[in-house]
């Protein structure tokens, strides 16, 4: 019997935030024994064609707390999102809570800021960040405790976080009917991704988890949460028992079938900065288009 490291007979309080412009679900988790809760992979707007950010997702986040009277201690990454913008530090400066993310941000920023030719003012050693997890770490959101699983695959730096009988995966899994995350981005591995979507799947079976995006496939309506047990018997790239073989091999030819996301030259350059957008050398916010570096 697998033994972890946090009471996972605790019930947060999951609030899902949906965002239509980029498919990603936002989370309030709410610790049931006290006003303290954590945020999950939130989101800034952006009308990349303007050039235009606005923060309509992020302030119906803290509206929410601030109505429940919450106090906010975490502002978690699951990982270094490729398909929306983190409002982290905009959140943090109106709520307070500190933001986290995975200790292997510091590969990403290592890759990514080679391909954004980021000059020596851009740390690699993801100080932007106010904490870097590490697998097992364990963390308080007020008197319920939390814990990091390593899970690399869709990217050096992915982390499910598990609260109680909630587990929030990021990108590693979708629903059942949705499958797997891509894991050709640079640093992405298709076999890494089969052995960390088997590491949670060895959590309880009626263990919550909670995805970061949903495309409602064939047409149903988003959904954002599922069971371990649901995902082992009917997820259709992974569940039933399908070999790790045969995850690769079907994983590597669909990655070579997608598009590259429509954000992912902007977020990826905001979100190695936990959210902050660079700035030029007069101090003006201000993205860079790598051409062909992706």
């Amino acid at each position: 019997m697998t033994q972890y490291p946090v009471n996972m007979n605790v019930k947060p309080d999951v609030s899902a935030h949906f965002d239509p412009a980029t498919n990603t679900i936002s989370y309030i988790v709410k610790d049931p024994d006290s006003d303290h809760c954590a945020i999950i992979d939130s989101v800034m707007d952006i009308d990349y064609a303007a050039g235009r950010i606005t923060y309509d997702h992020a302030d119906a986040l803290i509206a929410e707390v601030q109505r429940r009277g919450l106090t906010l201690d975490w502002i978690i990454e699951t990982h270094v999102h490729a398909d929306h913008l983190s409002a982290a530090p905009y959140i943090q400066q109106k709520l307070g809570g500190k933001i986290g993310v995975g200790e292997k941000i510091m590969v990403v920023q290592e890759t990514f800021g080679k391909i954004f030719n980021e000059g020596t003012e851009f740390q690699r050693d993801g100080s932007q960040f106010d904490a870097l997890f590490k697998d097992g770490d364990t963390y308080a959101v007020g008197k319920m405790q939390g814990f990091a699983m390593y899970t690399p695959g869709h990217t050096p730096a992915c982390m499910v976080h598990v609260m109680g009988d909630a587990a929030f995966v990021g990108d590693t899994l979708f629903m059942p009917d949705g499958g797997s995350a891509r894991a050709d981005f640079p640093g992405g591995d298709a076999g890494q991704l089969y052995d960390s979507i088997q590491k949670v799947l060895s959590l309880p079976d009626d263990m919550r988890l909670f995805m970061c995006h949903d495309y409602g496939p064939n047409g149903r309506e988003i959904q954002w949460e599922t069971t371990v047990a649901e995902e082992k018997a009917h997820n259709i790239h992974v569940g039933g028992g399908k070999t790790r073989e045969d995850f690769i091999k079907f994983r590597t030819e669909r990655d070579a079938q997608l598009d590259m996301p429509k954000l992912i030259i902007p977020s990826l350059q905001v979100n190695m900065r936990a959210g902050e957008v660079p700035k030029d050398k007069d101090g003006r916010p201000m993205l860079k288009v790598p051409v062909n570096g992706l």
